[in-house]
C-alpha cells in the first residue's frame, strides 16, 4: 500500500483529494493545525471509514512540524496555504513571507523523510494570469505565463499579496527542489467548483455561486477574474484531484501544470444559470455591481494543453458538468438558500 501525505486536511481541495486517495487504495496522513477542532475537522472522521487515514497536528509556521506527517510517505501533496486573514498593511511580512517560509518548511521535512518520490505543490491561477498587456483577443495563458510581481507590488490590486505569494513560493520551491534533488511538480488550479467532504470552503465556491446567491462581494470577485484574465476559467474539484494524482504517479511529469476544464464569461455563465436555475434571480443579480464591459466570449484562454497532451482526460468540460453538485453543496455551506 502506497502512503501519501496531504497537508491542510481541513480545507476544501485537500478533503476531496484525501477522499480520492483513500478510494484509490492509498494510506493517507493529513495535517491540520488543531486536530481537536471538530467544527473544522469532523469530515475527517467520516473519511476514516473509507480507509487508513491518520490526522496529525502541524503548523506551516513551525519548522519541523511536518516531519512526522511525511515520514515514510511515497508522495506529499502540499495543499495547505499560509493565509493570514488578519493581515494588516504590511502584506510582505504578514502574508507573503510566511507563505514562502511555510512551503519550504514542508519541503525540508520531505528531504528529511528520504522516502518521498514526488512532491505535488498546489499553487493557483493567481500565479499565472495577473500581468499588464493582456489587452485584445487570442491570449493563451499556460505554464509559461507568470503573474507580474513588480506590477502587482506597484499597482496593489485586490488580493495582490496572495498573488505575489503564489508566484514567490512556486519559484522558491522550484529552487529548493533542484538544490536538494526533490522531484517537484506544481499544479495551478483555476476557479474550482464541485462538492467536497469539508464544509470549510475557499474563495472559488462562493464566487462561482455569486450569480445565484446575489452576494455583491463574491460577484465582484467573479467579475474581477474576467477583467484580469480575459475569461472566467473553471475547473471541477474532482478533475483537480485526479490531475494531482495523475502528475504524482506519472514518472515523466515535470514543472507546472495548469488545471482548467472550461473558459467562459460572466455573461455566458449568467445565461446558463438563469436557464438551469430559474427560481434564482440570476439576471437581477448580474447587474448588482458595476458591469464595466462584460465579455460575450472569452478574449483569452487558460490552457491545460500540457496536462492533456501527457495523457490526462478531463471529465467535466461543460457548464452542466461544472455545476453538477455544487448548488446542493452551496446550500449545505449556507451560501445559497434552500429554494
Amino acid at each position: 500500500m502506497k502512503t501519501a501525505c496531504v497537508t491542510g486536511g481541513s480545507g476544501y481541495i485537500a478533503s476531496a483529494l484525501i477522499k480520492l486517495l483513500l478510494e484509490r487504495g492509498y494510506a493517507v496522513k493529513t495535517t491540520v493545525r488543531n486536530p481537536d477542532d471538530m467544527a473544522k475537522n469532523s469530515h475527517l472522521k467520516d473519511l476514516q471509514a473509507l480507509g487508513p487515514l491518520t490526522v496529525l497536528r502541524a503548523d506551516l509556521d513551525v519548522e519541523g512540524s511536518f516531519d512526522d506527517a511525511v515520514a515514510g510517505c511515497d508522495y506529499a501533496f502540499l495543499v495547505a496555504a499560509s493565509v493570514n486573514i488578519a493581515a494588516g498593511e504590511d502584506l510582505e511580512k504578514e502574508l507573503i513571507e510566511p507563505a514562502v517560509r511555510g512551503t519550504l518548511n514542508v519541503l525540508r521535512s520531505c528531504v528529511k523523510a528520504g522516502t518521498v518520490r514526488r512532491v505535488v505543490l498546489t499553487s493557483s491561477i493567481a500565479a499565472v494570469f495577473i500581468r499588464p498587456g493582456l489587452q485584445g483577443n487570442g491570449h493563451v495563458l499556460d505554464e509559461g505565463s507568470w503573474s507580474d510581481v513588480e506590477h502587482l507590488r506597484a499597482e496593489k490590486p485586490t488580493s495582490w499579496g496572495y498573488c505575489v505569494s503564489k508566484v514567490l513560493l512556486e519559484k522558491a520551491a522550484a529552487r529548493f527542489a533542484e538544490e536538494h534533488g526533490i522531484s517537484l511538480v506544481t499544479v495551478c488550479p483555476v476557479t474550482i467548483l464541485g462538492a467536497a467532504p469539508s464544509l470549510n470552503f475557499n474563495t472559488s465556491v462562493p464566487s462561482g455561486l455569486a450569480l445565484l446567491s446575489g452576494d455583491e462581494v463574491w460577484l465582484g470577485v467573479l467579475k474581477a477574474t474576467e477583467r484580469t484574465s480575459g475569461s472566467v476559467p473553471l475547473g471541477h474539484v474532482d478533475d483537480l484531484c485526479r490531475a494531482e494524482l495523475f502528475v504524482a504517479e506519472s514518472p515523466a511529469a515535470a514543472g507546472r501544470y495548469v488545471c482548467c476544464g472550461l473558459n467562459t464569461t460572466v455573461a455566458e455563465l449568467a445565461r446558463f444559470l438563469a436557464r438551469k436555475y430559474p427560481h434564482y434571480d440570476v439576471m437581477r443579480n448580474l447587474h448588482m455591481t458595476d458591469d464595466d464591459e462584460l465579455l460575450e466570449k472569452p478574449r483569452a484562454c487558460v490552457s491545460s494543453a500540457k496536462l492533456v497532451r501527457e495523457g490526462f482526460q478531463f471529465k467535466h468540460t461543460t457548464l452542466d458538468e461544472m455545476y453538477d453538485n455544487v448548488v446542493e453543496y452551496g446550500k449545505a455551506l449556507g451560501i445559497l438558500p434552500n429554494l
